[in-house]
């Protein structure tokens, strides 16, 4: 599991990076904080254009499906980023690397809710590919989706 410590400024800056540098994750409104436990949270609020069902103004499952795929990529990601460390590699150079394989999403409840938080775990962290499970929850807690993801983690051949 990821977990950051008090001092961890790498940590920071690439949740920086899949917070403000990708240009769809600003667009949804994600940021990502670390928990007192030092786990990483991905969080956003909800917005109109996140609508998914015009009724019941739950979240779209596209939105779902990004906000599980972009925690799971980012703790991954993480791993791979520790792994490098003694390479010396620039952050940019260690992300290209980075890539979803598959996604698979079950879809539990509606998306209702002001603010919704996602969560990862590493699952298995291979040469070539690592998997993470990844929950998204409500504001009250109430579990909204799991997921499951394989990311490719080898050289950007």
């Amino acid at each position: 599991m990821l977990t950051k410590t008090k001092n961890d400024n790498k940590l920071d800056e690439v949740a920086r990076l899949f917070a403000h540098r990708l240009p769809f994750n600003r667009e949804l409104g994600l940021e990502i904080d670390f928990n007192d436990n030092g786990e990483a949270v991905l969080s956003f609020e909800m917005q109109a254009k996140l609508v998914g069902n015009f009724v019941r103004g739950n979240l779209h499952g596209g939105v779902i499906s990004t906000v599980l795929d972009a925690i799971g990529g980012f703790v991954i990601f993480n791993e791979l980023l520790h792994r490098e460390e003694n390479a010396g590699l620039p952050i940019e150079s260690v992300f290209e690397r980075l890539g979803t394989i598959d996604i698979r999403v079950d879809y539990l409840r509606p998306g209702l809710g002001k603010k919704f938080f996602a969560k990862a775990s590493i699952t298995r962290a291979g040469r070539r590919v690592a998997v993470a499970h990844m929950e998204l929850r409500n504001d009250s807690e109430t579990l909204i989706a799991t997921g499951v993801g394989a990311y490719v983690v080898g050289s950007k051949d």
